[in-house]
């Protein structure tokens, strides 16, 4: 069996008055070309789904599925380009991005400084990742449907 980078880990149904516990494990991923790889311990049970068209067009897809980390919990090997801007939500954001193949590797939000926003396209095994909000919803294009209960948003949350 391939070690695909992470470790397993059981999810049990909360507990009635149980609150939800953050599920940190050890993420490994990269971009297409190998020449920028990173490990993160993050939670990918509460991913958000970002439908923002800066997210869109940042990644090249219709929406984007982002996990949170801490930024002293992420090493990254390689070198990465950073281009500037204001995100969808109006706020100043960095995006991190391979400069061999331009694969969208992460983000930095102006709000939050010691966080980073890892994409999950680029995770060794995007399928630990699970959806648990939804932002941004009206900007999605009309045939994308994200299942599951979650808490959904018509722009970013306060």
């Amino acid at each position: 069996m391939a070690n695909l980078g992470h470790r397993a880990i059981l999810i049990r149904p909360l507990a009635e008055g149980q609150e939800n516990e953050e599920v940190e494990i050890e993420i490994k991923g990269g971009c297409l070309c190998g020449a920028v790889r990173y490990t993160a311990e993050a939670d990918p049970t509460s991913a958000t789904v970002c439908h923002c068209r800066d997210c869109q067009k940042f990644t090249g897809s219709a929406f984007a599925a982002l996990v949170r980390a801490t930024k002293d919990a992420v090493t990254i090997e390689g070198a990465l380009k950073t281009f500037s801007s204001i995100g969808g939500s109006g706020n100043p954001i960095l995006r991190h991005f391979c400069p061999e193949c331009g694969s969208s590797i992460a983000e930095e939000s102006g709000t939050r400084p010691g966080m980073i926003i890892l994409n999950v396209g680029t995770f060794d095994d995007p399928t630990v990742a699970k959806a648990g909000r939804e932002i941004f919803r009206n900007d999605a294009l009309p045939w994308i449907e994200v299942h599951g209960e979650m808490p959904r948003f018509a722009k970013r949350p306060d």
